[in-house]
């Protein structure tokens, strides 16, 4: 707003030097400002000029009568700052004569109240910087700092702000800032400006002070905005922001939420105190389903669970044994139970008949091809066509026979598959893998083995059959076993040893350049997933290994210890990387560039730049970079297809460089995965039909078709859950394990270790919301599912999720979902959302 020029009436103090003076006779242009103005308006304008006089009359009781007339007439008029108030407008020209007269005022009340005047005179008048509101509100009266209105309270907390940081440069006391702030917060909470209250704090680093302010009416929208504001903050500042999250929500007993933090912190400490502060067995239930569904061992203790009955019944819930038995509510529900054939997700009837002429290319790979498409699709279903067909005497048991269309490692990868088939079931699924450990191949009993891995993939048992039937074969001779036995074992546990290290070490030349070899560094990297800074003794460690590794190490540990943080610094690190050219490809530049999307997937904003990060890699990055590019855009999009990711992939699955056209097709059913999406089924047909003499690309096509249609539809590969607040560690280290793989296409995924593909069940989680009664038995309830709304910081009750169709439980979540219960009945836990 340009300065009144009624200044020049005013005592030209040195103050004023910042207005305006305008150009022509200033008194014409007086009379004339005062022709516009209408009779009230004119009337206040004298009204307050007199005050200003009276203000300075040398009679103490004129001025106190003038001081709080003014006063009257900025209060009332300050309460809403649609525009400038009319008297703050009107004082202007006569804010240097105020401020002039108060320094020659002697100490008194009168002296205060002029203090309080000025001060919120000098939010329309102050110069940029100076920060005259806060000083002269330090010098004023000690009144309700409420009374002159929202913008000025806004105002006086930026000012503060300024000063702290300049104070605490200078070291100088803070204690008058500290107690207005005091004030400032508690207005702010009272007025549901909690956004405002959490940002003063954090800029003056007295969070402390927020638990003691919030009450049962705003505690949910502030820690809404602290746990949303996390993501944006420095290290260590973001724990804190969280800690004092998870405080606010155990003081209110809001258990879940409390638990997801504490899940977050990765705070074992702070789950037990949740369980120890609940005493509700139903809600006691509840948490065990959000820590199942994370991925988390936790043996429950007697301080957690006093009563043994439910320490077991519980403890069941943490080990994910229900888990198979839900699923299959769920299929029943939707009517899916029916086992599918490579040939029903191929549909090659919908292809000209040049696709179907050339299928006989490589029958061994193509039955390699159907057996990953089979486990796939039917993951977790416990029936397929291919491998559990009943045995009748005509065909002489016929999964005998679909096993032994498999040529050597095609049959570990076909035994395996069963135990796809019959994912979480550790029962039947032990019983029916059983028979391949008599077998007299070699390949046989390994893929058993890896079998065994995955049936009890999430699920943990009292009689642990996976550690006793696997640690026996770990030491045999042959290597295929030992990889069976071993990589059964890291999918059933998902933990890892410190005897990477030491292998690293002693690798020679030969065995560096093996294809397996890479994943080393990466089982050391996943042992420090998402640690940050205690990854770094282990980095100093790596700088001692063979130089062809080395620095594949050093990323690789990089990006795994800060993945899913969003460590913007980190991202650029990696993206310098990237951005060498060296002479002869390096290999250490893929796991960069896989490392940007491990570490930018973590929030919206980070994930949007990431990608388009990677569209400029693509344009000017290398030959080993571009092969790279398509599987971190798998990775950033998982489990969910976005139409600009889709097409990049698209355009890259025709590439001239085979590596990248096979990397962006596996990409494009990741993005796919357990969606059933139409336009990527039918984007992989077309490419079917393209490839049908290239054996490799059609293998990866096949692939990437089995995993679009994963669980008919009812899986995802989403490592994150709890509206994309938690990362399960464990589901992130499968993903990341097959995207390592991926990287050398041509060696591990259509050579002879395609059985990698299996780490991706460490992923798989049914994407289903499904509600249960106490007995844990499901019970069906209307519930809203539609597109989750970002409501952090929005005033009232807005609406969480937009476009929403009411169903009846179980449901199907799509990525960016959200469920909400559609009944007002007060008996049914809000949490009780089982894998959600």
């Amino acid at each position: 707003m340009a300065p009144d020029p009624n200044s020049a009436s005013g005592s030209g103090t040195k103050d004023e030097a910042s207005v305006k003076v305008p150009a022509k006779d200033p008194k014409k242009k007086d009379d004339k400002k005062d022709e516009d103005l209408s009779e009230e308006d004119l009337a206040l304008k004298q009204q307050l000029e007199l005050y200003v006089e009276r203000v300075q009359d040398p009679d103490p009781g004129l001025q106190k009568v003038a001081l709080e007339s003014m006063r009257t007439e900025i209060r009332t008029s300050t309460s809403s700052m649609t525009s400038v108030p009319k008297p703050l407008k009107f004082l202007r020209p006569h804010y240097g004569t105020l401020k002039a007269y108060y320094e020659t005022m002697p100490d008194s009340d009168l002296k205060k109240y002029m203090a309080d005047i000025l001060s919120v005179l000098a939010l329309t008048m102050s110069a940029e910087g100076e920060r005259e509101s806060l000083k002269y509100r330090l010098l004023g009266s000690e009144g309700d700092i409420g009374s002159w209105g929202h913008e000025y309270v806004r105002n006086l907390a930026g000012e503060i702000a300024q000063e702290y940081a300049k104070r605490q440069t200078d070291e100088a006391s803070i204690d008058d800032l500290m107690e207005l702030v005091q004030e400032i917060v508690a207005f702010h909470m009272k007025h549901n400006a909690e956004p405002e209250a959490v940002d003063l704090l954090m800029e003056v680093e007295d969070l402390d002070l927020l638990v003691e302010h919030v009450d049962a009416t705003n505690f949910k929208r502030t820690c809404l905005y602290l746990t949303s504001a996390a993501k944006y903050l420095p290290g260590p500042d973001d724990m804190l922001v969280l800690d004092i999250a998870y405080m606010i929500y155990l003081k209110f007993e809001e258990f879940p939420n409390a638990l997801q933090i504490a899940l977050f912190l990765d705070n074992m400490q702070y789950v037990k105190q949740i369980f120890t502060s609940c005493d509700d067995l139903l809600r006691k239930k509840q948490f065990c389903y959000i820590l199942a569904r994370h991925g988390i061992t936790l043996e429950l203790d007697d301080d957690m669970v006093p009563d043994d009955d439910d320490r077991y019944a519980l403890q069941d819930i943490v080990n994910n044994v229900k888990l198979s038995e839900g699923y299959l509510t769920l299929a029943r529900d939707i009517e899916v139970m029916e086992p599918k054939s490579p040939e029903d997700i191929y549909k090659a009837h919908l292809l000209d008949g040049r696709a179907s002429a050339g299928a006989s290319v490589d029958s061994a790979r193509q039955n390699l091809a159907a057996t990953f498409v089979n486990a796939f699709v039917n993951a977790g279903f416990g029936q397929d066509k291919l491998m559990t067909v009943p045995s009748d005497a005509s065909s002489g048991g016929s999964s005998g026979n679909w096993l032994f269309k498999n040529k050597e490692h095609g049959k570990m990868s076909a035994a395996a598959s069963l135990g796809m088939i019959l994912l979480w079931d550790v029962d039947s699924g032990l019983a029916q893998i059983d028979k391949y450990f008599h077998s007299t191949d070699n390949h046989v009993i390994a893929g058993a083995l890896l079998g065994v891995g995955i049936v009890n993939c999430g699920i943990r048992n009292d009689c642990d059959p996976a550690l006793a039937l696997l640690s026996e074969y770990v030491g045999r001779e042959d290597a295929c076993i030992r990889i069976g036995a071993i990589m059964g074992l890291g999918i059933s546990y998902a933990e890892v040893a410190q005897a990477i290290i030491f292998a690293l070490m002693d690798r020679s030349e030969s065995e560096l350049g093996e294809p397996l070899t890479r994943l080393i560094p990466l089982g050391l990297g996943l042992l420090y997933l998402g640690k940050q800074e205690s990854v770094e003794a282990t980095a100093e460690v790596s700088k001692t290994f063979n130089e062809k590794i080395r620095k594949y190490c050093d990323m690789t540990l990089l990006s795994c210890a800060y993945a899913g943080t969003g460590n913007v610094l980190k991202v650029q690190n990696l993206l310098g990387h990237c951005a060498q050219h060296h002479e002869k490809g390096e290999a250490y530049q893929g796991p960069a560039v896989l490392g940007i999307a491990m570490v930018a997937m973590a929030e919206e904003l980070g994930l949007e730049m990431a990608i388009r990060s990677l569209e400029h890699l693509l344009q000017y990055g290398e030959q080993n970079i571009r092969r790279a590019v398509p599987l971190a855009l798998g990775l950033l999009c998982i489990s969910n297809p976005k139409v600009n990711v889709m097409d990049t992939l698209s355009r890259l699955s025709h590439d001239t460089d085979s590596e990248v056209a096979m990397a962006a097709v596996i990409s494009l059913g990741l993005i796919g995965s357990g969606t059933n999406n139409a336009r990527i089924a039918g984007m992989l047909r077309n490419l079917s039909s393209y490839y049908y003499k290239d054996a490799n690309l059609l293998f990866c096509v096949r692939i990437a078709q089995g995993l679009v249609h994963m669980g008919k539809g009812l899986l995802t590969l989403n490592p994150y859950h709890s509206d994309r607040f938690l990362l399960s560690p464990t589901a992130l280290a499968g993903i990341v394990t097959t995207l390592f793989a991926c990287l050398d296409m041509k060696a591990v995924i259509v050579g002879k270790y395609h059985y990698v593909l299996y780490f991706l069940v460490l992923a798989m989680q049914p994407r289903m919301l499904l509600t249960v009664d106490e007995n844990l038995k499901p019970l069906s309830v209307p519930v809203r599912v539609g597109q989750a709304v970002d409501v952090v910081g929005q005033a009232g009750r807005p609406k969480t999720i937009t476009g929403f169709q009411t169903h009846s439980t179980p449901v199907l979540l799509a990525a960016g979902d959200r469920a909400e219960l559609a009944t007002e009945k007060s008996d049914i836990l809000l949490y009780t959302f089982l894998n959600i």
